[in-house]
């Protein structure tokens, strides 16, 4: 051992498989600290790996190992890219996915879990899920992996009854899939597509199809952000046929309206105003008591907001200008931020060049205390339309009234351009 420990730290070897991040936990020290710039092959098979896992063991062996490569800073991890088959290939997976397999056996070393375990989990991950929306997701992103790597990982590995342990897995996919909605807000895309592989997994292990249709469309919603389009718009139809028996109307109109996100993006303004029109229609017919509580957050307003992106994106400014109108919730922070520079970025587009950089300004004051990537993106864009104005009095004012802003020099970093 003493010899293998010379070689790592003369820089003649790494340690092999995970053994490199289990140093980095017990000596509480980040893979860099340690020298470990690299991985080993082994390691970077297993964990840069993007497919379904097979069975709820694999699941469980596969998340352990992510939660513990992304609390350490595992570089090619966090940089790695998403894969576009790995989405079709889960999808169908899930479709065709037999009634739900028997649970992990028992472990005989592992601590006792009952139900007040699980709603301790949710618990936790309701609270977490209040500050990702508040501040983003790159504001406690991590310690979120945390609580999920030393907490949560040894409930998976505990003993449980079949109902406790589907319940567990249920639970534990809801806050898997918050992980990667906090990874996807942090453009780290790689990794958020593996969490939510591996969410959809445990969804499917904890019977529960109607959190696994919500994980398809979020996938969806990555898709189109990343420029996948018709990979988006499938994602969002296999959400909808995969719960098609139990389906919720708040469910049904946020599936549509993720197809309808990623046919604008296509170009395809009749077929995007059709699912947006069947969106609506089904939000009509909601009844908040009957739906999931995690889905009740996606309304009227929320609705308008993905018409608001929707009609920016098939150059209707007019509507898309109104639709953002309609879109303003003050509960949700970030997709307060979002929409208001849809509403910018509509008024830039129809030729308002004085409106776009106030509603601009209105964005900036949201977004100084979001931590998101996303938000950084959305503004980069703005940034770069603005360009075709640069001699406008309006657009001098705003760079002017914006200089020393967080989120307006994470934009120009981003755009590779100045402060100003």
């Amino acid at each position: 051992m003493k010899r293998r420990i010379a070689s790592w730290e003369n820089g003649h070897s790494q340690p092999d498989e995970f053994y490199g991040l289990l140093l980095c936990e017990a000596l509480e020290l980040t893979p860099a600290e340690l020298g470990l710039h690299h991985a080993g092959p082994g390691q970077d098979a297993k964990l840069l790996e993007t497919r379904y896992p097979p069975s709820p063991d694999a699941a469980i062996a596969n998340v352990d190992q992510l939660w513990r490569a992304d609390l350490h800073g595992y570089e090619p991890l966090l940089l790695s890219e998403p894969s576009e088959p790995a989405w079709s290939d889960a999808s169908l997976r899930w479709l065709v996915a037999p009634e739900p397999v028997p649970l992990p056996a028992v472990s005989a070393s592992g601590n006792r879990v009952g139900l007040a375990d699980v709603a301790m989990v949710k618990s936790t991950s309701d609270t977490f899920a209040m500050l990702d929306d508040r501040f983003g997701g790159e504001h406690a992103r991590q310690s979120v992996i945390q609580y999920l790597s030393r907490d949560v990982a040894p409930l998976l590995n505990g003993q449980y009854t079949e109902g406790v342990g589907r319940a567990l897995f249920s639970t534990v996919a809801e806050a898997t899939l918050l992980a990667a909605w906090m990874s996807y807000d942090a453009c780290h895309h790689g990794l958020a597509q593996r969490y939510f592989l591996q969410a959809l997994r445990f969804a499917q292990d904890g019977n529960d199809r109607r959190l696994a249709g919500s994980i398809l469309s979020a996938m969806s919603h990555q898709a189109t952000f990343l420029g996948h389009y018709t990979q988006a718009a499938t994602l969002a139809r296999a959400a909808r046929m995969g719960i098609s028996g139990v389906a919720t109307p708040t469910l049904m109109a946020q599936f549509h309206a993720m197809e309808a996100r990623a046919l604008a993006r296509t170009g395809d303004k009749r077929a995007c105003e059709l699912a947006l029109a069947e969106a609506a229609r089904f939000l009509d017919r909601r009844n908040s008591g009957d739906e999931p509580e995690w889905i009740t957050y996606f309304d009227e307003a929320e609705l308008a907001a993905e018409a608001a992106h929707c009609f920016r994106d098939v150059s209707n400014a007019r509507q898309a200008v109104e639709h953002a109108g309609n879109a303003m919730s003050g509960d949700h922070v970030r997709s307060d931020f979002f929409v208001t520079m849809v509403l910018a970025d509509a008024h830039l587009r129809a030729g308002d060049i004085e409106e776009a950089c106030r509603v601009a300004l209105d964005a900036l004051d949201l977004g100084e205390q979001l931590r998101s990537a996303r938000c950084v993106q959305y503004l980069a864009d703005f940034r770069q339309s603005l360009d075709a104005h640069a001699g406008s009095r309006s657009v001098r004012d705003l760079a002017e009234q914006a200089e020393g802003q967080r989120i307006w020099e994470a934009a120009a970093r981003l755009s590779g351009r100045s402060g100003k």
